[in-house]
């Protein structure tokens, strides 16, 4: 048997990206959070990014739900482990309402949790009504809260887009255009929360005018089942001590993995390449995730201090991970979309090389001798090298094969970002370098 737990829950999406829903969505959580309740904020689907700033203004991490990558059971857990804490859950989309297999309609109808829809009305009138009434009818089955004008240039224009709904859809106000609590974006997407130096301020801007909204009041409460008992997780890295690259250059870590070493028993640390911190020469294992090294290599490769304790790691046999920026810092070179050539640690053969526009996206599986691990991939680089896969993941729905794991020595790397908790004797092989 399974209780339930209820909580008031919204699940903010949009029409697409770039609608404003990151801003909006901690704006949100801010203007909850000054009230003194407790809120809990996930992101749909894969994401390092928008997490970092959502985990600002809520003041709590923030965990990915996908119906894929995490699985059906483990997001109802997590749903209902919030439920349990919180006074509030909020649930950031992906992409537009409907896009993506499976997509944010598919996770909000699957949990019961209302949708507001937030819809950039610059340089639009009464279609904003049209918009608003297909993301409520395409598909009647998803719960639908109402919608919010975003980007509004005169409360003439907001009351043009009032006028413009059907009567049965809940208008939830407008918020209009404001630079200053916008946040800036580069081609990975939003920057990290660590560099937007007034990222609070902005914040808070985006709570005061959601203030002024209905989206501001506290929304149903929806009810979560509570699973009885959870898989026992076998604590396969025991007293295993695993060193984490992180800083600005390399940063994009669930922390439903860093959550996952714990369980299964490992000691985590951090260090910090771009600070020319060594790697702990306890670590048992270390991991390098993805991140930006194409904005740093020429910090990076200075920094002999960090090199040389990779260098001395891996030379004792001691297995090494590294994900997507991680693997091209261990490349011989990296050149910049500008064509600027920087040598980096030559611990992997071969060379990367950024594009102009993204080189692979979308959701992987990699299949190994523990199973199938999940994950994704996004980046703008593509990488030459001698080296032949170990394992090749393939895509999520068309099963055409994508990324590669290479084996070197006790270094396993890939582009694929891989969600750890998917798998966990896959994640604990790769940390004590067995076979994969």
């Amino acid at each position: 048997m399974s209780a339930t737990l209820a909580c008031p829950a919204l699940f903010i999406s949009a029409p697409a990206s770039g609608q404003g829903k990151t801003t909006l969505t901690a704006g949100l959580a801010r203007l909850h959070r000054r009230a003194g309740r407790r809120v809990r904020v996930f992101k749909t689907g894969p994401d390092f990014l928008d997490p970092m700033i959502l985990a600002r203004a809520s003041g709590a991490p923030v965990l990915s739900l996908d119906l894929w990558m995490v699985g059906e059971p483990a997001c109802r857990a997590l749903l209902a482990q919030a439920a349990r804490e919180a006074d509030l859950i909020l649930i950031e989309g992906v992409m537009g309402l409907f896009d993506g297999t499976p997509s944010s309609a598919d996770l909000a109808t699957t949990f019961g949790v209302p949708v507001a829809a937030v819809v950039s009305a610059k340089s639009m009138a009464q279609t904003f009504g049209a918009i608003a009434f297909g993301l409520a009818r395409f598909r009647p089955e998803v719960p639908f809260h109402g919608v919010l004008a975003n980007r509004v240039g005169s409360p003439r224009h907001a009351q043009m887009l009032q006028e413009a709904l059907p009567a049965d859809l809940r208008w939830l106000g407008h918020v209009t255009s404001e630079a200053t609590m916008a946040l800036p974006d580069r081609h990975l997407g939003l920057h990290q929360a660590a560099e937007i130096d007034d990222l609070d301020v902005r914040i808070e801007r985006a709570a005061d005018a959601l203030a002024q909204t209905a989206l501001a009041d506290l929304p149903p409460p929806v009810a979560f089942s509570n699973p009885s008992h959870g898989e026992s997780i076998p604590r396969l890295l025991e007293g295993r001590h695993i060193a984490i690259a992180r800083d600005a250059a390399f940063s994009f870590l669930y922390p439903a993995n860093i959550a996952l070493l714990e369980t299964l028993g490992a000691n985590v640390s951090y260090f910090s390449p771009l600070a020319n911190e060594p790697a702990p020469a306890s670590a048992d294992g270390i991991f390098l995730p993805g991140g930006y090294p194409e904005l740093h290599a020429s910090t990076l490769a200075r920094n002999t201090q960090s090199a040389n304790s990779l260098r001395a790691h891996v030379s004792k046999g001691k297995p090494l991970v590294a994900e997507c920026g991680g693997m091209l810092y261990l490349l011989d070179t990296l050149t910049d979309a500008e064509g600027t050539r920087t040598p980096m640690l030559g611990m992997l053969p071969g060379e990367a090389v950024m594009q102009k526009r993204f080189a692979a996206l979308g959701m992987q599986q990699i299949d190994g001798a523990h199973g199938a691990l999940r994950g994704h991939t996004f980046h703008y680089s593509r990488i030459a090298t001698p080296l032949a896969p170990t394992l090749t993941a393939r895509h999520a729905q068309t099963g055409a094969p994508s990324e590669a794991l290479y084996r070197h020595g006790s270094i396993a790397a890939t582009y694929m970002h891989a969600y750890w908790p998917s798998n966990p004797a896959f994640a604990a092989a790769l940390f004590h370098g067995t076979a994969l």
